[in-house]
Formats: structure tokens, C-alpha cells, sequence
């Protein structure tokens, strides 16, 4: 039996285009550059964040933001951990290093009241009907709308950034000066990034009323912005460290990024970078047309793109739609707590974590920090620091101890030491990175097998899990030698500087590909033996066919930036006071229903008409759509009176 028709089952009047479709591009339309003082970008990561800035009149100088109170030994401070606490009454309280320590030294019995949050970014990627209402867990169990923590985060960088810029000025810095990028993965769907928008306009970042104060970044199209003007001295590169006869030189990914760090270090004090107006001398070996893989390796979500250089300004073109998926270093940690489960069982590690919430905190603390120091070569064990009240709250809640538990448990290649501590073996520690790497190994190959992204001359891995020596070693080994592997030496600030320099001039990537088909439902007049009988509507005498897919544009199909979709449609009734327009989408490049498999309605595009009543006997209302960017816009003219009308396009809504 054929699906009920979607359009009637949800009163959708059905809207009958009064244009053919067709696609025209006003790159006049691209917004002017405005007015801002300075660019600051917010790179909001799954484990760490921070922001860097450049004044629009030193274009060539990023500076990062001041260094963090608190901080882990061994493990960078430029950015802030991804964390934050609220008080019992749900007030904002602190972010970073400083909600960390500040819950850290909650007294236990304090500390449950309290809500803390971390890792939440995720959170955006995987729920799968995401809206304004989501929320989050805190540490202790409690739930919280995931729209306040985003707010709160945000004004949090707004504050810190606003006050750092004053202190340079030396005079009260107004927002109103400030262009506002925040990076988010390319891989992330419409809703995701509209999410981000929201949260943008509640913490008071910016206002309804000029949203072109904020540009929202996609990562690794950040990261390559940044990687043309690097220099071969601020990079690793892999290639040129390769096999001697068939046999890797051990230290040879170690004492690269071992260099790398060290040059990072040394210039730590200075937090001003100067990026020169010159391509750099990797870029100068690019030719026309020349094919580049930006490999972002983050927290949360690993996030390939597919670049093309076209020269002479060496704008750059997507040549394949974003792909990736949630395989960041957090599955590292999950492997790690899947370990902690099956050695003391998944009941008290569960009981655990809702009793002593700052206590699993700090397990977690020490074991990124062992973490960090994994490599493919290494042969001493890695030993991790168990807190006190974990040992003793183990006791009470089983009756024995947490070296009994270690020997009972099979797990042999970990061991206890007498002094607290688990002993880990190179191999259990590698073995907890092996899912994760295998994830993004077999992502590579897949695209490395697509003809788009055939010849490809470099890969730049960026991204804070891109330091991970397991993870070089793995994608060395799958490449063979058929690209070189560059690795940038600030490779956790890379994202953080492309989104800088992508706010001073969003023009830069000219063409992007369209990650889904999107389109909305029309009807058409029906044609017998083309349409499908159960689409059949009949209205005042003329035969119409239902739910027909009307494409404004196509999965990976390429969009020039500035590109419009161009649409009329006109109000069922004169009086109509707001068009509503369901939008629809699907993963297949050609549609031809909306009532087909894969097809999902996905948004609504509102135009409110009211206020532009014209005598004319069919209102004609033109709309535009804009898909070249990193953000899906729509702007709408009654043909009749020639006035804007009020449109907007709704993701989050269900």
C-alpha cells in the first residue's frame, strides 16, 4: 500500500511554484566586508577551548588568548577545559581549569549538589532530533537545558575576551567592534549549527537584529585556511621522515613532534603569532588545481575535507561533501572506562560516579594525562593514579580490596601497584586507542578510494588528537607514501587561527559541496501515466499531483559562494497573513517525492507577509535561498510592491 501523502496528512495546503526552478548567482549579493575592529574566534571544543583575535588592521597578527590560572602538568595550557560548574541554584559559576578545581575541593557531600558538566559538545552531534529543548546530564545526575550551558559558555569567552581587549586598548571595548567566528565541525548537520546561532543570541554574543555579527567556522576548513601560510619551519612533516628500506626509523614521528613541542615552548611566552601575508613554501609547490585532505582529529568528532587550490589568489574549493563521524580522542577515554567496568564491574562504577563525582573527575584527569604519553615504541608500563576515595569507597561497597579485584579479574595486563596505582602495559594502553584509530583508518581508506580525491599531494592532520604518535604511526601506514603527511607544530591552535583569519575574510573558500538534497513539497499539475495515481488531487476542477520533491539543490552537488536558489510561490488565500513552507531533505542525490524513504521534513521556511496586501489578483513572493555558505539563509520580495518580506528558515523546531 503507497504512504499517505505526507503534505495532506499535515494540512499542508501544498504550494504551487509559479517559477520553473532555476539557480542563478548574485555575487554581488556576497556581503560587503563590515565594519568590525577586530575578529575574535571561539574554538568551542569537546575536551578543551579558547579564542584567539587579530585586529582588522593588523590582519597578519593572531593573538591567543592570556594564560589559563590552574592547568594540568605536561599538557598545554592555551586552551581551557571544556568544563563548567553551576551552583546548587543552577547560577553560573565557573569555567575551565577554575570549575574544575574549584569542584575538585567541594567537600563530597557539597559536592553532589553542585552541577558540572563536561564533554557536553558531543551532545549536538548525536542527538538525532535535536531542538531548543535538549538537555544535558550534570556529573551528579541532574538535567539542564542544553541551550543555557551553551549561553553560559559563551558569554563566559565573550567576558574574558571583551575584558582582554580593553586591557589592550586601554579604554572600554565595545561589542558592537567585534566580529564573533565560532568553529564547529563540517560534519555537523543544520540544526547543530542553527543550535549554535541560538545559543550565540541568548548569552548576549550577539543580537537578533544584526546576526551578521557572528559567522560560524567549520573546522577543518578553518585549519586549512591556516595550514596555506604555513612555513616549513612551524610543521612536522612526515613525508620526509619516511622508511629507510622497507623499515620505519622508531623515533622518527616521536622526535619531530618532540622538536615541534619544544619550538611551541619556546615561543609560549609570546602569544602573538604573525602569520605572513606570503603563501607559505609547502603552498608554493601547490599548482592549479592541486588536491589537499585536511584531516581534523578533535575531541569529539573526527572531520575530513577534501580541498582543491585555485590560483592565482588561491582561493580554495570543495571538491567532496565533509565526512567523519563522532572519532575523537573521548573514545579513548570510553575504552578506558569499559576497561575500569569489567575489572570492578559496571555497577559500582556507575554508583561511583554519582557518589563521588570529583573524585571520577580526577581518575579521569590522571588518566589523560598518562594518556598523552602512549606511542607506538614505548616498553615501560604507564602508571595511574588512583584516588584514595575510590580504593576505600571500593572496600566499603564490595568487601574487598582493589588489588583482590585486579587479580580476580582476568585482565592481565593490568596490575596494581603498592602505591595505588594501576600499572598498564604498553599494549593494554595502545589497545584502548585501537577502536577509535580503526575508526578513522577505515574512514581515510574509504575516501582515499572515491575518484574525487584521487592525487592527493598532502594531508594535513590538525587537531589536538593529531599529536598522538599512535595515531601518525596508523595513518603513515595506510597512506604508504601516497601523499605527505604534514602535521603543524601548533597543531591544537591550528583550528583557532584559520577561523581568525577565515572572520577577516569569509570569501576566501569560493565553492562548497552540499552535504544533503534539500528541497520542499509542491504540487505540480499531473500528468497520467508520469504521476502515480494515489497523488492525485483534484481542486476546483484541475488535476494536481501531490508531495512532488522540488530540489533547490543536491547532495554533494558544488554551490558557489554568493550562489541563490530562486523561488516564487504565492499565498493559497489573498488574506494570508505568513507562508509556512516545509523544507525537506535526504542523503540521495535525486528525489523525486517527499513522501520517499530517507526523505525527512527538516526544517520550515517562514515568510510573513503581512503588511505588503497588494491589489494584484496572485501575490507573487520571490524568494532567495543562499547555500554557498557555512549557514543555509533565505531572503524573500513581493514581486507586486517590490518590499522585503520578513523570512526565515527554522531547523530546530519539530
Amino acid at each position: 500500500m503507497a504512504d499517505p501523502s505526507p503534505a495532506k496528512s499535515m494540512g499542508d495546503p501544498g504550494i504551487t511554484p509559479l517559477s520553473p526552478s532555476h539557480t542563478q548567482t548574485d555575487t554581488d549579493q556576497v556581503q560587503s566586508q563590515l565594519s568590525f575592529v577586530v575578529v575574535v574566534a571561539i574554538d568551542f571544543g569537546t575536551t578543551s577551548s579558547g579564542y584567539a583575535y587579530a585586529f582588522t588592521k593588523e590582519p597578519e597578527c593572531i593573538h591567543t588568548m592570556r594564560r589559563w590560572e590552574g592547568g594540568d602538568p605536561g599538557v598545554s595550557n592555551q586552551k581551557t577545559p571544556t568544563t563548567i560548574l553551576l551552583t546548587p541554584d543552577r547560577k553560573f559559576h565557573s569555567f575551565g581549569y577554575a570549575a574544575r578545581d574549584f569542584y575538585h575541593d567541594l567537600d563530597p557531600s557539597e559536592s553532589k549538589q553542585w552541577l558540572y558538566l563536561e564533554k557536553f559538545k558531543m551532545k549536538l552531534h548525536t542527538t538525532a532530533n535535536l531542538s531548543i529543548d535538549t538537555d544535558l546530564h550534570a556529573a551528579n545526575g541532574k538535567r539542564v537545558k542544553a541551550l543555557d550551558i551553551f549561553a553560559y559558555a559563551l558569554a563566559f569567552f565573550k567576558e574574558q575576551a571583551l575584558k582582554e581587549l580593553s586591557d589592550q586598548t586601554g579604554s572600554e571595548f565595545d561589542n558592537n567592534d567585534v566580529r564573533w567566528v565560532i568553529t564547529v565541525p563540517a560534519i555537523w548537520k543544520m540544526p547543530a549549527k542553527q543550535f549554535m546561532r541560538e545559543a550565540a543570541y541568548k548569552s548576549g554574543l550577539v543580537s537578533h537584529e544584526n546576526p551578521e555579527q557572528l559567522i560560524i567556522a567549520l573546522e577543518p576548513e578553518a585549519a586549512s585556511i591556516y595550514c596555506r601560510k604555513l612555513r616549513l619551519h612551524q610543521m612536522v612533516d612526515l613525508g620526509t621522515q619516511s622508511s629507510q628500506n622497507g623499515f620505519n626509523p622508531p623515533d622518527n614521528i616521536g622526535s619531530g613532534m618532540t622538536q615541534a613541542k619544544e619550538h611551541v615552548r619556546r615561543n609560549r611566552q609570546s602569544r602573538t603569532f604573525l602569520v605572513e601575508n606570503v603563501i607559505g613554501e609547502l603552498w608554493s609547490e601547490l599548482e592549479e588545481g592541486d588536491r589537499y585532505v585536511v584531516v581534523d582529529c578533535g575531541g569529539g568528532t573526527v572531520d575530513l575535507t577534501v580541498h582543491q587550490i585555485r590560483l592565482p589568489e588561491g582561493h580554495l574549493k570543495e571538491l567532496y561533501k565533509a565526512s567523519g563521524g563522532p572519532y575523537g580522542s573521548i573514545g579513548i577515554d570510553y575504552e578506558f572506562e569499559k576497561l575500569l567496568c569489567k575489572i570492578f564491574g559496571q555497577d559500582f562504577i556507575d554508583q561511583f560516579k554519582v557518589k563521588r563525582p570529583a573524585a571520577w573527575v580526577d581518575l579521569m584527569i590522571a588518566f589523560e594525562s598518562r594518556k598523552r604519553a602512549a606511542a607506538p615504541d614505548r616498553t615501560n608500563p604507564l602508571n595511574i593514579n588512583l584516588p584514595f576515595s575510590f580504593i576505600d569507597y571500593y572496600k566499603k561497597f564490595r568487601g574487598h580490596s582493589v588489588e583482590h579485584a585486579l587479580r580476580k579479574s582476568n585482565v592481565d595486563f593490568v596490575k596494581w601497584s603498592s602505591q595505588g596505582m594501576l600499572r598498564m602495559s604498553p599494549d593494554a594502553m595502545n589497545s584502548l586507542f585501537k577502536p577509535t584509530i580503526d575508526h578513522i583508518i577505515q574512514h581515510l581508506t574509504e575516501l582515499f578510494e572515491k575518484p574525487e580525491v584521487s592525487d592527493i599531494k598532502f594531508l594535513f592532520l590538525v587537531g589536538g588528537f593529531a599529536e598522538s604518535p599512535l595515531l601518525q604511526h596508523a595513518v603513515q601506514n595506510m597512506l604508504q607514501g601516497r601523499s605527505r603527511i604534514i602535521i603543524p607544530h601548533d597543531v591544537g591552535l591550528t583550528i583557532l587561527k584559520g577561523a581568525v583569519l577565515f572572520g577577516l575574510d569569509p570569501s576566501v573558500i569560493k565553492v562548497r559541496r552540499s552535504p544533503l538534497t534539500y528541497g520542499v513539497g509542491v504540487l505540480n499539475r499531473f500528468v497520467e501515466g508520469k504521476h502515480p495515481q494515489e497523488k492525485l488531487l483534484v481542486k476546483d476542477g484541475t488535476r494536481w499531483c501531490t508531495d512532488v520533491f522540488d530540489t533547490f539543490i543536491a547532495a554533494d552537488q558544488s554551490v558557489a559562494l554568493g550562489e541563490m536558489v530562486k523561488r516564487s510561490y504565492t499565498p493559497a488565500k489573498p488574506s494570508q497573513q505568513v507562508i509556512v513552507i516545509h523544507v525537506y531533505c535526504s542523503e540521495k542525490e535525486s528525489v523525486g517525492f517527499i513522501s520517499e524513504s530517507g526523505v525527512r521534513k527538516c526544517g520550515t521556511l517562514r515568510l510573513d507577509v503581512s503588511g505588503t496586501e497588494s491589489t494584484a489578483p496572485r501575490r507573487e513572493i520571490q524568494t532567495l535561498m543562499q547555500f554557498g555558505d557555512t549557514e543555509i539563509r533565505a531572503m524573500a520580495v513581493d514581486v507586486s510592491t517590490g518590499r522585503t518580506v520578513k523570512s526565515s528558515i527554522d531547523f530546530l523546531s519539530h
